[in-house]
């Protein structure tokens, strides 16, 4: 039932949830607010600590579920033959190599029906995926990827060795999956953190250069979250892809900023710094958010704070080519929705002059909550622009989804009814998890138009809400209920064998099928 209620009240409410902690809100699920202006789709979204992925109209009815043995790991998207592409946690007991976050290791495909047609692993005590995919308009599949290195491998790089206590360092990298189904994929093209590297610490390395003159090179050393340095050190987060200029977008919480690299390269050029559309090679193209990054700031001028899931507006919505960006605001203390509008030509170049910092030095939009501090998610989070110009914001630390318009009216709210164990019955108390996020918390979520593709021809009739249903049958399922840097509670019938490495190649020349 569509539950509706003025802005002054939806103010009060919206209050007196985001001030409590998560674990003493006793709390409204559902739909909270649908108002007539709110965007009229399907949202879907994959509980962080369930087994379920819920599409759901606007007053929360359930149009369509699937079930998976695992929980996400962390994304999922409707692709548009009607399938969910949904990544896999599949937890410590599997990879004790990569835990801090965002694990992933597995992605599946299922049919409208919830049918496994497709499963691919990565993972094993050298790589691992993590938090976000991008599927890509060939069918292929964009994976974020950690990278093992020992303490040799990184003091060899340049690496400070007080910045090593974890005794390992885990650089990111983005490959390309080509699926063959029904298992396995293979890998048509690559780029590495590690191949684009400058450092002023050891003027030994062949690495060693002047960071502030290299604003296209990352700098090994650097380090913008909050405490002890840490393996995890990039923390790429989200990827997307903009198929006009055929580049790729990363979020890379840890030295809050996006970073944006060619597409166009061959694997080999992906690793230098010549080819593609660009001529740079596998060299940052556009990077924003704290110019700390590459010596171009200070702390005054850093607009990013652990953000997650920026993103290209699509084409045809208002802002159409403008950067979306959740930001968490670790270290300012409340998140915003930024929008910026990037200092890019119709050929994707971006304009930087040399000692300065990338532009803009301002957001064209930016939404807050009204009291700043009642929208704050530390972690994981997102946000979409969507066809009327609203926004749509997921508050994922706290399993809140809002829409606003461009003026900050919330029009609908939505409340995550499923925790560890099912739906939450009104009223009941949300738990917190070992991290003292929300149980009830979601990675980021998505809404699609009733006219997209991948909808058509299939029964969308809403059937009960998500709180009134039974959830999973849980009967197989193999969640990792302590969050997602924890092991599932059973793996007994899974074994600890990690996969062999699929085959890397050039996406010129692909290699062989892996199955493994």
């Amino acid at each position: 039932m569509t539950k509706r209620i003025s802005y002054l009240l939806l103010l009060a409410i919206s209050l007196l949830l985001t001030s409590l902690p998560a674990g003493a809100q006793s709390q409204m699920v559902g739909v909270i607010v649908n108002e007539d202006s709110a965007f009229e789709g399907y949202t879907l979204f994959a509980p962080k600590h369930y087994t379920m992925t819920y599409l759901i109209d606007n007053d929360g009815q359930i149009v369509n579920s699937w079930e998976s043995d695992y929980e996400p790991g962390q994304s999922v998207y409707l692709l548009e033959n009607g399938h969910l592409l949904h990544t896999s946690l599949w937890g410590a007991e599997r990879n004790p190599t990569f835990s801090g976050g965002g694990e992933g290791g597995r992605v599946e495909e299922y049919d409208w029906d919830g049918n496994l047609i497709w499963e691919f692993d990565y993972s094993s005590d050298k790589y691992m995926s993590h938090h976000d995919i991008e599927p890509l308009p060939n069918g292929n599949i964009l994976l974020i990827a950690f990278e093992y290195k020992t303490v040799e491998e990184a003091i060899a790089a340049g690496r400070n060795p007080n910045l090593l206590s974890d005794g390992a360092l885990w650089p990111d990298s983005v490959i390309e999956i080509e699926p063959t189904l029904p298992v396995g994929g293979n890998i048509v093209w690559e780029w590495h953190v590690w191949d684009h590297l400058v450092q002023d610490y050891d003027s030994s390395k062949a690495n060693y250069g002047i960071v502030g003159d290299h604003p296209e090179l990352i700098d090994v050393n650097f380090w913008a979250e909050a405490g002890q340095a840490h393996a995890n050190w990039n923390h790429v987060n989200s990827i997307d892809y903009n198929a006009e200029l055929d580049q790729i977008m990363i979020s890379v919480r840890g030295f809050s900023e996006i970073w944006i690299i060619d597409h166009s390269t061959t694997t080999t050029e992906a690793a230098g710094h010549t080819g593609g559309r660009s001529n740079k090679g596998g060299e940052l193209l556009y990077r924003w958010g704290n110019p700390m990054a590459y010596r171009a700031g200070d702390s005054s001028d850093q607009k990013l704070f652990d953000q997650h899931d920026s993103q290209w507006i699509e084409t045809g919505l208002p802002g159409e080519g403008n950067i979306l960006i959740f930001n968490n605001g670790n270290q300012r203390g409340y998140s915003s929705a930024d929008e910026i509008a990037p200092p890019v030509d119709n050929d994707g170049n971006y304009t930087l002059e040399t000692g300065a910092a990338y532009g803009p030095s301002e957001q064209v939009w930016v939404y807050t909550a009204p009291n700043k501090t009642d929208l704050f998610s530390e972690a994981i989070s997102g946000v979409q622009r969507l066809p009327n110009g609203n926004t749509l914001i997921c508050n994922g630390v706290n399993g809140i989804f809002i829409e606003v318009t461009s003026s900050g009216e919330i029009v609908w709210q939505y409340v995550n009814p499923i925790i560890d164990t099912g739906p939450l019955a009104e009223g009941e108390t949300v738990p917190l998890d070992h991290r003292g996020h929300a149980l009830n918390a979601v990675f980021k979520i998505h809404r699609y138009a009733p006219d997209y593709v991948g909808l058509q021809g299939h029964d969308l009739t809403p059937s009960v809400l998500v709180e009134d249903s039974d959830g999973a049958t849980r009967e197989n399922a193999t969640p990792g209920g302590g969050g997602n840097d924890s092991p599932p509670r059973s793996q007994e019938d899974e074994g600890n064998n990690a996969p062999p490495p699929p085959q890397g190649g050039d996406r010129d020349n692909p290699p062989p099928p892996n199955n493994g």
